[in-house]
């Protein structure tokens, strides 16, 4: 038997994932275990997680991959600094005792880190590949197809930001790569940072606030900025970036040419973040559908594979899926680093071991529904309810439907957890909240009572498959809430004249469908089609209140507030249902009523953690 290990760490969302004779069967990010959003410390509760899922100890392990090679890494950034010399001093000075104290010797601190874990682990059993390798791993391998192009997009790895891989069996090719310093993650997370938000955080934030605007900075970017060629490559003007050698990623020839300072977290987001963020957008999508025709055109292939950061862009990926240029296409659901732990550990099963793919299955793929992390026991969920101080019922699983969802359809907002955790930054019906579509005031106050975050931000129809035809325009499965698109004209509603006239956030409280907590200002959605394969109970949930309402979808959003990580025990679940306005928590089969709680044991989450 062989068992392989991957390990991302020491940048951002740290991570661990097992790989058992070719399948994935466990994998879990750091944050979730320390409550540490993006923790990025050597993941060991996440290692030990994957251990006890298989029963074996580390030294048991044929191999542990780490997801990138740090002297690489070192590498490129002596190099630009040498570059760019002598500017970027400050910058240099700031890095360079980290880099000497901590990363340049990472190999030394993994085995000091894996052998506190266990202590008979041999070193000579840790691996390094290379960065969008594992990006291009963890696309290929889970996905169900035999044969794809690989796209994998990022910030940057070691030298490399975009990739061109062709997979074929348990072969994968790299084809061409763009290097640092062009980078479509980077350009993106500059204008994160311009328009006020947390770069490696707050991108998705970027995104929700594009359709709110108008594209009319789209010239000035792109004959300024980036210069964009017919096969989707690019090229970063560095004259208005500072992400090479300094502190910022922007410098002030970005403001000059925008014509605004650099918003300040916190700051009121006006009709030119907007417009700012809508052009952005445009330009992000025309490069990745750029660049799908050139993997199509190179490598002959009818299905693709997406991952890295950018991959994690649901709503360029809905316009991938609407040009048609490959027939099928599967997204890393962790396209970002957490990720790489598993494209890691799948890189050691079959290009260090060699050994073959299992036959890629058509309908379930090998990320399992994306259902990897912990799950716990009726009598640990009792337990940590009981020491928690909550008074709870336990009911049959009939009951369980039957009252949470009559719950819904009376407005309530639900927490929900069930089963393993999910693995990735998407909530997928294990770890979360949960809402009535039909509602129009369900999106302000998930967003505000109950997230604690910004009101313009959308939320996602988990919606039975086969009825997701009936309500968008999509006909294709989208499991891990990776595609966009539009609510289907019929269940439009017709907007008067006073409210297409109105301009950004004003948006926000114009009922535009029969579902108008997940139809967002552009008419569009983030789909999670619910598979009975996958989550039955959930998919048994949605079906209740499909029989209720005769809507077969459900707002789902994840089940933690702004700057909180995902919950994981109950413990957590219980801990945000009485720092939050959620009525419900379901865990298990064990309901919580909010009413019949302890008030004493109510927190305030509003400033319990650091805004992401």
């Amino acid at each position: 038997m062989t068992r392989v290990l991957g390990v991302s760490a020491f940048y951002h969302d740290s991570a661990a994932a097992i790989v058992v004779e070719g399948a994935l069967v466990a994998a879990a990010q750091e944050e979730r275990f320390t409550r540490i959003k993006h923790d990025a410390s050597f993941p060991g509760n996440a290692v030990r997680y994957c251990m006890q899922s298989v029963g074996c100890r580390l030294s048991d392990i044929d191999a542990v991959v780490f997801y990138e090679k740090p002297l690489v890494k070192f590498e490129r950034l002596l190099e630009t600094y040498l570059a760019f010399a002598p500017t970027g001093f400050r910058s240099f000075s700031t890095a360079m005792p980290i880099w000497l104290r901590e990363k340049l010797f990472q190999k030394s601190a993994l085995i000091r880190d894996l052998r506190e874990i266990d202590g008979g682990f041999d070193e000579q059993r840790l691996l390094f590949t290379d960065h969008h390798l594992s990006h291009a791993a963890s696309a290929f391998y889970p996905s169900p197809f035999d044969r794809a192009a690989i796209l994998t997009m990022d910030g940057v790895g070691e030298w490399c930001t975009t990739a061109l891989s062709a997979g074929s069996g348990s072969a994968i090719e790299t084809l061409n790569e763009l290097k640092f310093p062009h980078s479509l993650g980077l350009l993106y997370s500059a204008f994160t940072y311009y328009l006020g938000f947390k770069v490696n955080s707050g991108e998705y934030k970027v995104m929700g606030l594009a359709p709110y605007g108008s594209p009319i900075h789209v010239d000035k970017i792109l004959e300024h900025i980036v210069d964009v060629k017919d096969d989707g490559t690019f090229f970063l003007n560095q004259r208005y970036f500072d992400y090479c050698t300094g502190l910022t990623m922007t410098n002030s020839n970005f403001t000059d040419l925008l014509g605004q300072p650099v918003r300040k977290a916190g700051e009121y987001l006006t009709q030119f973040h907007m417009d700012v963020a809508a052009s952005l957008q445009v330009v992000t999508e025309s490069i990745v559908l750029k660049l799908a025709r050139t993997a199509r055109r190179q490598t002959g292939e009818r299905n693709l594979c997406l991952a890295g950061g950018v991959a994690l862009n649901c709503v360029a990926n809905g316009k991938l899926h609407q040009q048609q240029i490959f027939d099928r296409i599967w997204v890393q659901p962790a396209s970002g680093d957490a990720g790489g732990a598993i494209g890691a550990a799948f890189v050691g099963y079959h290009v260090f071991f060699q050994k073959p793919r299992r036959n890629p299955d058509a309908k379930v793929d090998g990320m399992s529904g994306g259902y990897l992390g912990p799950e716990y026991t009726r009598d640990q969920i009792a337990d940590q309810l009981a020491t928690a101080g909550a008074r709870f019922e336990e009911l049959p699983s009939d009951l369980i439907l039957e009252r949470t969802a009559k719950a819904l359809a009376n407005g309530a907002a639900v927490g929900w957890m069930q089963g393993r955790m999910e693995f990735g930054p998407r909530a997928l019906g294990a770890r979360s909240i949960l809402g009535d579509p039909r509602s129009p005031s369900m999106q302000k106050t998930l967003n505000l009572k109950v997230k604690y975050r910004e009101s313009f931000r959308p939320f996602a129809p988990a919606v039975l498959r086969e009825h997701v035809g009936d309500w968008f325009d999509f006909e294709a499965d989208s499991p891990y809430m990776l595609m966009v698109a539009d609510v289907l004209p019929e269940r439009q509603k017709k907007m008067s004249e006073a409210e297409r006239s109105l301009f950004g956030i004003d948006k926000l409280n114009v009922a535009r469908s029969e579902i108008p907590a997940v139809t967002h200002v552009d008419y569009s959605a983030r789909i999670q089609t619910v598979h009975h394969e996958t989550n039955a109970l959930y998919y048994d949930l949605i079906a209740k209140f499909r029989d209720l309402t005769g809507v077969p979808l459900l707002v789902n959003t994840s089940f933690n507030v702004r700057g909180e990580p995902i919950v994981c025990t109950p413990s957590d679940a219980f801990r945000c249902f009485m720092g939050t306005e959620i009525d419900l928590l379901v865990i298990g089969n064990f309901m919580l009523l909010k009413d019949e709680q302890n008030p004493e044991l109510k927190l305030d989450y509003r400033d319990a953690f650091d805004l992401d």
